[in-house]
C-alpha cells in the first residue's frame, strides 16, 4: 500500500456527519473525477477502500447510488462508477446549482460551501479523486490534480479561506496545486481528517532531522579526527629532525612522548606526562618543538 493509498484509507474509515458536508464531498469527488458531464458521470478507482466508500457517501448525499460498478482485472484492477440515468443526474446537478442544458464548463459554486465544514469536506473529496502524497521518508509533495483551470483556481481560493496556501502548475493538460513543505502538508492532512498521516509526517521529519545532525556530527568528527592525524605526523616528523639531548627536559619529554604515541590526541598526551600536565602546555611545547625543527631545515 503506498502512502497516499494509506491517507484515503484513512479518509474513507469516517463518513460526513451531515447532509450537506456528504454533499459537498461528492461535489469535490466530482470535479476532480474523469467524467462529470450532464450525460454521464464516471468515477474510476484503484483504491479497494474509496471504491467501497463511493457508493455509500453518494446514497448519504443523493439518496441513491450508481447505475452500474464494472470492475477491470489484472494487475492494475480498477472499478468504474457510472451514473447515466437522466433523473440521477439531474438530481446532482440542481444539487449543486448546475443547469444540464447549458453546462459548457465546470466552475465551483461558493454558495454550496459557505460553511467551513462543507468547504473542507470539499477539499477531502478533492483529495480522495484528484489528490497524491509522496511518503515523508522519501519527499515532501502532496498535490490536487484536475484537467479544469477553473476548479483548480478556485479550490486555491477555497483553501486558502481555509488557511492553507498551495502553489499553482500545470503538467501535461492537467491543472495543480501542490504543496512542497512538510508544514504545509501536515496541517492540510489534518484539517481533512488524515491526522494518522499527519502524525506520521511530523515522525519522519523529527527522524530526518535527527539522521541529519547525527550525520553532520559524524562527518564533523571524522573531519577533526583527520586532522589531528595529519597534525600529530608532523609533529613526529618535526621532533624527528631535532637531537633529542640538546632539547630542554619539558621540550625533551614531550617530544619522547609524541614519537612513542603518534595517534594520541593532545589531551592523551597531556595525561601520559610526570607530572601530568595541560593540553595548553603540550600544545605549547609541541609548536616550539616544531618552530625548533624549522630552524633545523
Amino acid at each position: 500500500m503506498t502512502f497516499s493509498e494509506k491517507v484515503k484509507a484513512e479518509l474513507c474509515s469516517t463518513m460526513p456527519i451531515g447532509k450537506r458536508c456528504s454533499v459537498a464531498l461528492c461535489y469535490g469527488i466530482l470535479l476532480y473525477c474523469r467524467t462529470f458531464t450532464s450525460s454521464e458521470i464516471r468515477l474510476v478507482s484503484g483504491n479497494d477502500n474509496l471504491a467501497h466508500y463511493l457508493p455509500r457517501v453518494f446514497r448519504k448525499a443523493f439518496g441513491f447510488s450508481f447505475d452500474s460498478v464494472s470492475e477491470k482485472k489484472g494487475p492494475a484492477a480498477k472499478r468504474s462508477f457510472l451514473i447515466t440515468a437522466p433523473e440521477k443526474l439531474n438530481t446532482i446537478l440542481d444539487q449543486f446549482g448546475y443547469d444540464a442544458s447549458r453546462m459548457m464548463g465546470h466552475h465551483v459554486n461558493f454558495g454550496i460551501l459557505e460553511e467551513d465544514c462543507c468547504k473542507t469536506a470539499f477539499i477531502k473529496g478533492a483529495f480522495l479523486a484528484g489528490g497524491t502524497v509522496s511518503a515523508p521518508e522519501s519527499r515532501y509533495h502532496l498535490e490536487f490534480s484536475t484537467i479544469h483551470a477553473s476548479v483548480s483556481r478556485e479550490t486555491a481560493a477555497l483553501l486558502r479561506e481555509l488557511g492553507s496556501e498551495a502553489r499553482e502548475s500545470t503538467r501535461k493538460g492537467s491543472h495543480l496545486l501542490y504543496y512542497k513543505k512538510s508544514e504545509d502538508i501536515e496541517e492540510l492532512l489534518s484539517l481533512i481528517g488524515a491526522t494518522s498521516a499527519s502524525m506520521d509526517f511530523m515522525n519522519a521529519k523529527i527522524e530526518k532531522t535527527m539522521n541529519n545532525s547525527v550525520n553532520r556530527q559524524v562527518n564533523c568528527d571524522a573531519a577533526n579526527v583527520k586532522k589531528a592525524v595529519n597534525a600529530a605526523m608532523h609533529q613526529v616528523q618535526a621532533i624527528r629532525r631535532l637531537q633529542p639531548e640538546e632539547l630542554p627536559e619539558a621540550l625533551r619529554e614531550t617530544a619522547r612522548l609524541r614519537l612513542d604515541n603518534p595517534s594520541l590526541t593532545i589531551t592523551e598526551l597531556a595525561a601520559l606526562h610526570n607530572p601530568p600536565t595541560s593540553k595548553s602546555c603540550v600544545n605549547h611545547r609541541l609548536r616550539r618543538l616544531m618552530e625548533l625543527a624549522r630552524l633545523e631545515e
